[in-house]
């Protein structure tokens, strides 16, 4: 049978009972039936299956039927229990962690026919959402809606299609390496190599070679002619991350090709013309290090030509939720989870020392240890905080939270507003607005 030729749409319906069924199909169904569910169908059968009905009844064995429906976790289930079976803890397990609704017998159609038809249109939502997930996914890599992140994609979009050094700043785990990546993919060198190096993993000894490349006996053990990343990256760009922890000798090689566009591999005398666009980017305070003389002022200006600013995660609200629900989605998790309103108020709450990089993993640990259909807050290892009172709503607790990073952002600061734009990557006029908002002023 060829499932594809279908009149409504396809329901999966396990039931003993063909009058029970029969009725089922008047709804304009088109039903694929199972009498009893004690091994998994073929794969055709579950083929645009987007919403199913199972009878729990004293033969079914609750334990298959939780990892048919892990294995199936896309399709809306609708449990019909008999009225008893609701005295049974497993069963009771088994409907609020699996079942979107279930209905008691002997069913009553009229109510039956919504339960079914609520169930479709809540499946055909969540795979609207999916699909429309995917492709902000496939067509846009960095993820945000905030003032601070809009603000960090126009500047992006300005500096792509020129060649300047572009210097990336911010914390730890905030995504420099995507925004390069970014950078390197709408840039006019995209059709060339990006090459990454993390300027603090170098080996002391061998950063020149790996850098510049060496000639063959340059010295001992160079059994033969190595290319660095520099010449890698030729028709390209080359991402020095971490780059205050480049060695102050390479420093110097390092302003050398920025003047000059050259270099000489390690063991030649022979000039190099590369055409590399450098990305740089550091999380330490790289002014603070020119005047303690662990940088070079005049390599700090020639990277800091352009500069481009990562928020921290603490400051971007919604973003918090949006880039969880995004990393939930990527889990491929057989349960199809989510998270608990006491999970986004804690989450919203968090100080993300780690940021996104945090987020992931705790996202990652969670999808793994919780128990049931929603995310709680111990899955994810974070403190709940004080529970909402009863009309507290999660836009009191955003409210609160881009507030709080006002007012630490001004408390840093020591309430000089410029710096606080700058931080917060906002408008001097939006930054007023907000502090009006909320009391700051």
């Amino acid at each position: 049978m060829n499932y594809r030729q279908q009149q409504g749409p396809t329901l999966f319906v396990c039931h003993s009972d063909d009058d029970i069924v029969n009725e089922i199909k008047r709804m304009t169904w088109d039903v694929r039936q199972f009498r009893h569910l004690t091994s998994s169908p073929p794969p055709s059968i579950m083929e645009d299956v987007q919403v199913g009905v199972i009878e729990i009844s004293t033969h079914t064995n609750l334990d298959f039927i939780e990892s048919f429906i892990r294995a199936n976790a896309a399709v809306f289930w609708v449990a019909m229990v008999n009225k008893e079976k609701l005295d049974n803890a497993e069963v009771r397990y088994l409907l609020k962690n699996y079942f979107y609704d279930f209905h008691s017998n002997p069913p009553d159609f009229t109510r039956l026919k919504y339960v079914l038809g609520h169930a479709l249109g809540m499946a055909e939502l969540c795979a609207t959402e999916r699909l429309a997930t995917n492709e902000t996914a496939a067509n846009e890599s960095i993820l945000g809606q905030s003032q601070s992140m809009f603000h960090l994609k126009q500047q992006l979009h300005k500096v792509a299609t020129c060649q300047l050094p572009v210097l990336i700043t911010g914390e730890s785990g905030t995504g420099k390496e995507l925004v390069a990546q970014q950078l390197h993919a709408a840039s006019e060198c995209a059709h060339g190599p990006f090459i990454a190096v993390n300027c603090g993993a170098l080996p002391a000894q061998l950063v020149q070679s790996e850098l510049f490349g060496h000639e063959k006996g340059a010295f001992t053990g160079a059994t033969q002619r190595k290319i660095g990343k520099f010449e890698a990256a030729h028709q390209g760009s080359l991402f020095l991350d971490e780059i205050g922890d480049l060695p102050l000798e390479e420093q110097v090689n390092l302003l050398r090709f920025l003047q000059e566009k050259t270099i000489e591999r390690v063991g030649s005398h022979q000039s190099i013309h590369l055409n590399v666009r450098i990305i740089a980017a550091t999380h330490v305070d790289l002014e603070a290090a020119v005047k303690e003389g662990r940088f070079r002022e005049d390599l700090y200006f020639r990277l800091n030509v352009i500069r481009l600013k990562i928020p921290p995660l603490r400051q971007r609200g919604d973003d918090i939720l949006m880039l969880a629900r995004h990393f939930l989605e990527q889990q491929q998790n057989p349960n199809r989870l989510s998270f608990s309103e006491q999970a986004e108020v804690a989450m919203l709450q968090h100080n993300w020392s780690g940021n996104v990089r945090e987020l992931l993993n705790r996202v990652q640990r969670a999808s793994v240890m919780a128990t049931g259909r929603y995310i709680q807050p111990i899955d994810l290892e974070i403190e709940s905080g004080p529970p909402p009172t009863a009309g507290e709503c999660l836009k009191a607790i955003r409210e609160e939270a881009e507030r709080d990073a006002l007012a630490r952002a001004l408390n840093e600061s020591q309430g000089k507003v410029s710096t606080v734009a700058k931080q917060l990557n906002i408008s001097r006029a939006t930054l007023y607005r907000l502090l009006d908002k909320h009391s700051l002023l």
